[in-house]
């Protein structure tokens, strides 16, 4: 009895569900029993009571005068209180030792049974299910007998640089239910974990665990040692968290990028890209960062909000102008070139000035200041500079279109004297405002526009991505005299040892200003790139690195792009958008812990040596000895044998490859030379920053050697908000730990240890394809809702308890109520398949909260209780409604199964009977078990039968509303206790109910589906007919039927086993409390005559 103490003990989680789950039911758009909206019909005499529910609403009568009644205080739903709950009350009281008159019937009730309990206990029954899947290689099992297609999930590689956060979880989780839904589909799934090991945020770390004294004594093998070390520790934790997720993978295989045999793969692809002359060395402005010394790519910057440039507005003294411009210095001697810039450290570097052809320029005559320029607190800072305080106002070219703008900025007046086009100014000359040297004017692009500036741009083709095209063009010298801190070298002058962002930027604009040079400093704020890892500045400069031109693949990666399937679809757009538009790829980096770029440079030329001898040459050393063996073998040891006499005259690189060349390598090193997987990949799946990042650095890889991408089809998501739509942040204390959210925090009523299910079930709940977000009210949720599902399963396992496979009625056998169950089912397993191939995991959530939870318990469930547990052991209306509840069961278990895995293994290895796939096999784990097969009979059910079922659960909605007035009325107290009369002119209608009335077998009986005595169908509303039925309403059934409802107290006395009235109580001599039918199921149980009374 402990069994059932326990089953019963939270049995009002099953009974009380209505009222808790309402807000889920208008939340759902995935409506498996619809019930359209319906008007409403109003007596005269009547008191107006409106109930809403959606769109629909009834108006309740009383044809005995009664007082208002007042039914708001509870959910006309619910059935906490209406419901007939007496065998299963009996039976819990007999199992609590509570004695309820003699008992004697109590045995005879088929009470639920399982060990299956209500509580999850997941911190223990989750790591127990996952050491059973451990132990015995349950994913490998499964894929080893799976006979279908090989399905290849790529796993993107998180970096090896501490905890997983909740981003991790997102990640890993989608990635999940993706390839447990494909084992279930037969498909051979292949998952391999990877790890993102080198670069600078683990070289930081090691250095900063360092001493001073340390830290000088390191060498590079040293740190590369101590580096490699921490990756793989780090690799060790996050592979525990992973797998506490429930994540099935390799995970004895795991592809490491610093790995032998993967770095070999990298260096092979760096090959052939360079064998094709898509790698070259040259010198360009590239993003270079002074906290970590090396250069950067795109994606390894951000862009926070809030930063703030010196800006300023200076002049340049035009000295020369070609004949095209016809005097214009002799006209305006004192003639300067206004140009705007937020970088004011780059003057000195400054090599031209470049105009936009196609614009109109205008001279102006600077004339006394109008007012006084406010130099302001706050944000918006400005100063005039000394040329403006002068007697004699220079002469300035700037754009016409500008000229209003700056009037305002600077608090002058700019007197037009001239105008000309952008075009006329080439080839002017002006003097360098520092060295004194003459440089040109020249045509730039379209970045030169009138929307800030002045309409001419300081041009430093050695500090610029534009301004180094533009010096291209014409030849100008790439100068950039700013060493790896980020501070000015001698060729710098005076200015030689300032850091650029500090104190040099404050001495430039302090000489310009002294010099004349000046017009105005003010505060700029806007968007400004940063070391994604230091969270520090950066800065654009000119040095010698490796770069891989896009150029030379930019066709054929965007017509790759189009080849793929994206989801979400708009994300074709932005990679598309980023891939055409990008620049040249800068690989080389000036770190230690990094694949090494195979390059040997000649000691005087310094030309490059890099052939594929030697690229293949050490390609093979890597494979057999590691990256390390660059360090520490001779150079003579690293070239072939034929440039063993010149090795004297070389010395090896010293620059290593972007992080991203090493992940975006992955494909060559894992998918192209792993046994059993296969270009390209089937799915990449990662978060939407990635576009620049991984999915790009692949492409682009992937393209330049094969002309193909490496996948088929790319799966983007969102970041992770906390549940107010803010980033999550240590400083706001809003942080969402994955690992607490699991296992609980310090505070276990704060903070709860909701376990890996809960968690996952988050991640289906959530359109990933956006920012998401999670916090400690989600969570409850989430966990609530779990509970109710977990509920639903147990109510299945339990009242399955005595169930076999030999027991199941044929389809054509069943009550109608039972095929309409399973056309239910049949429709809401086809449409979760449908959305885990679409990866819209989020309607999955919505149809199993909506079916399982709600639905279900609702309707069939409530309604089965009657006939599981008084309907007799070996009854036919039993044994149906278990043929159903075990389809529900094994569909049910195996659709959440990529979801809530853990769940459906409990759920699985709580099984009362013994389940045989149609292949013969019996699954001893639930993903043994594969998808439900499509029943093409369940989906056959006629389209009239599944309107009039519509209509009957609207009805019994309807029903439910009055039987709820009546009890509010006293006239009832459950609703077994009422008789419930029904009236329509419908005539189809109903001829249907009366149908259900006359039923043959119980389960589809009218008063059945009502959970009342009795039922029937008025002919008419005769005044004779319906004068003693005290409540009535009335409502229209989809819009166009009108039905007439009303509620007696139920005819007969109340029999003791079942709680329903019949007028057979008392005509049985040897069990004269009960009611016909449980004398005919007491008789078949307890071997006795039975004798009817006359």
């Amino acid at each position: 009895m402990s069994v059932f103490k326990s089953f019963t003990s939270n049995s009002t989680a099953l009974k009380s569900r209505e009222a808790t789950i309402a807000i889920f039911m208008k939340s759902s758009p995935h409506r498996v029993f619809s019930r359209t909206s319906y008007a409403i019909s109003r007596k005269t005499n009547s008191i107006g009571l409106l109930y809403s529910n959606g769109t629909s609403s009834v108006k309740v009568t009383s044809v005995l005068n009664m007082s208002n009644y007042c039914t708001n205080s509870a959910d006309p739903l619910s059935s906490s209180k209406r419901r007939a709950r007496g065998p299963v009350m009996a039976g819990k009281k007999a199992a609590e030792g509570t004695k309820q008159e003699d008992g004697k019937y109590k045995h005879t009730v088929d009470l639920p049974k399982t060990a299956f309990g209500m509580r999850a206990n997941s911190s223990i029954r989750e790591p127990e299910i996952q050491k059973i899947w451990e132990k015995n290689e349950v994913f490998k099992r499964v894929v080893d007998k799976n006979n279908g297609e090989s399905f290849i999930l790529h796993d993107g590689p998180p970096y090896a640089n501490g905890d997983l956060h909740i981003g991790h979880a997102l990640n890993k989780i989608l990635k999940d239910i993706i390839n447990r839904y494909k084992i279930l589909q037969n498909y051979k799934v292949h998952f391999v974990p990877g790890w993102d090991c080198h670069g600078l945020p683990i070289e930081l770390k090691v250095l900063q665990s360092l001493d001073k004294e340390a830290r000088n004594n390191l060498t590079p093998l040293k740190l590369r040692a101590k580096a490699a070390k921490f990756a793989k520790d780090t690799v060790k934790n996050q592979m525990s968290s992973f797998k506490r997720f429930g994540v099935w993978a390799d995970w004895n295989s795991p592809y490491l990028t610093l790995d032998p045999e993967y770095e070999a793969a990298q260096i092979e692809v760096f090959g052939l890209m360079a064998l094709k002359g898509h790698i070259y060395r040259g010198r360009k402005p590239v993003h270079w960062s002074p906290s970590s010394r090396t250069a950067l790519a795109e994606a390894e910057l951000e862009y926070p909000e809030g930063h703030v440039s010196r800006s300023i507005y200076a002049i340049f003294r035009l000295v020369n102008a070609p004949p095209a411009v016809g005097g214009l210095l002799q006209e305006f001697p004192n003639l300067y070139l206004a140009v705007w810039t937020t970088t004011p450290w780059t003057v000195p570097a400054n090599a031209a000035v470049a105009v936009n052809p196609k614009l109109e320029y205008a001279v102006v005559e600077v004339e006394p200041l109008l007012e006084e320029v406010s130099l302001g607190g706050g944000a918006k800072k400005k100063r005039l500079g000394n040329i403006l305080k002068e007697e004699v106002k220079p002469f300035l070219i700037v754009a016409s279109d500008l000229v209003p703008k700056l009037e305002a900025k600077w608090g002058v007046k700019l007197a037009v004297k001239k105008r000309l086009l952008g075009s006329d100014l080439e080839n002017c000359r002006y003097n360098h405002p520092i060295d004194n040297k003459e440089c040109p004017v020249v045509i730039g692009g379209d970045y030169i526009t009138t929307e800030t500036g002045t309409g001419l741009v300081h041009t430093a083709p050695g500090h610029g991505q534009e301004d180094y095209v533009t010096g291209q063009k014409y030849g100008l010298p790439i100068f950039s005299p700013v060493d790896d801190e980020g501070k000015f070298t001698e060729e710098a002058g005076q200015f030689s040892g300032l850091d650029v962002l500090g104190e040099g930027n404050a001495t430039i604009v302090k000489y310009l200003d002294e010099h004349l040079s000046l017009v105005m400093e003010e505060s700029y704020e806007h968007k400004y790139p940063y070391d994604w890892r230091t969270k520090k500045p950066t800065i654009f400069r000119a040095t010698e690195q490796w770069f891989a031109s896009v150029e030379g693949f930019r066709h054929a990666a965007t017509s790759a792009i189009g080849n793929v399937k994206w989801f979400p679809p708009q994300a074709e757009n932005r990679i598309s958008a980023m891939t055409s538009g990008r620049n040249d790829w800068c690989i080389s980096r000036q770190r230690t812990w990094g694949v090494p770029i195979p390059v040997f440079y000649h000691l005087q030329s310094r030309e490059p040596l890099m052939n594929e001898e030697t690229i293949e040459h050490i390609r093979s050393i890597i494979a057999q000895k590691g990256s390390d063996a660059w360090w520490y073998m001779t150079v003579e040891d690293l070239l072939p044998a034929k440039y063993h006499d010149k090795a004297a005259e070389y010395e090896k690189g010293t620059d290593t490859m972007d992080v991203w060349f090493d992940s975006g390598s992955s494909w060559a090193a894992v998918l192209a030379k792993r046994s059993g997987l296969s270009l390209p990949a089937d799915v990449y799946l990662e978060g939407t920053d990635q576009h620049r990042g991984w999915f790009q650095s692949s492409l682009l890889t992937s393209v330049a050697t094969r002309g193909k991408a490496p996948y088929s089809s790319v799966v983007t998501h969102g970041f992770v908000l906390d549940e107010k739509g803010l980033k999550m942040s240590k400083s706001l204390g809003n942080v969402v730990d994955p690992r607490t959210v699991i296992e609980g925090g310090k505070n276990q009523k704060e903070t709860p240890a909701y376990g890996a299910d809960v968690l996952r079930l988050w991640v289906s709940s959530v359109d990933y394809t956006g920012d998401v977000m999670i916090g400690p009210q989600i969570l409850r949720q989430m966990s609530e809702i779990y509970r109710k599902l977990r509920g639903t399963l147990r109510y299945l396992l339990a009242n399955l308890h005595d169930w076999k496979e030999d027991y199941s009625v044929p389809y054509h056998e069943l009550p109608r109520i039972d095929q309409h169950a399973l056309f239910q089912l049949e429709n809401v397993v086809n449409n979760i398949q449908g959305n885990y191939e679409s990866y819209q995991f989020f309607k999955i959530f919505q149809i199993l909260q909506r079916f399982v939870i709600v639905d279900l318990s609702n309707f069939y469930f409530d309604v089965a209780k009657d006939r599981l547990y008084v309907g007799g052991s070996r009854s036919y209306t039993r044994k149906s409604c278990q043929t159903v509840l075990a389809a529900h069961l094994l569909s049910i278990v195996r659709v959440i199964a990529p979801i809530l895995p853990h769940l459906a293994e409990d759920v699985w290895q709580n099984l009362p009977f013994q389940y045989v796939t149609e292949y013969g096999s019996v699954p001893e784990y639930v993903f043994e078990s594969r998808w439900p097969s499509l029943n093409e009979r369940w989906l056959d059910l006629p389209g009239e039968e599944v309107d009039f079922w519509e209509k009957v659960l609207e009805l019994r909605t309807e029903v439910n509303r009055v039987l709820e007035i009546a009890r509010t009325g006293k006239l009832i107290g459950a609703s077994l206790d009422a008789k419930v009369h029904i009236y329509t002119a419908d005539a189809s209608l109903a001829s249907q109910l009366s149908e259900l009335c006359a039923a043959k077998n119980d389960a589809d009986a009218l008063h059945r589906l009502f959970i009342t005595s009795q039922a029937e169908i008025l002919p008419s509303l005769e005044h004779q007919l319906i004068a003693d039925i005290p409540y009535s309403g009335e409502c229209v059934i989809q819009g166009n039927s009108k039905v007439w409802v009303g509620v007696s107290r139920a005819e007969g006395s109340k029999c003791e086993r079942c709680w329903n009235y019949s007028p057979l109580v008392g005509s049985f001599s040897d069990h004269p409390t009960l009611c016909g039918r449980c004398h005919n199921v007491v008789a078949d149980q307890l071997p006795c005559q039975a004798v009817a009374v006359s």
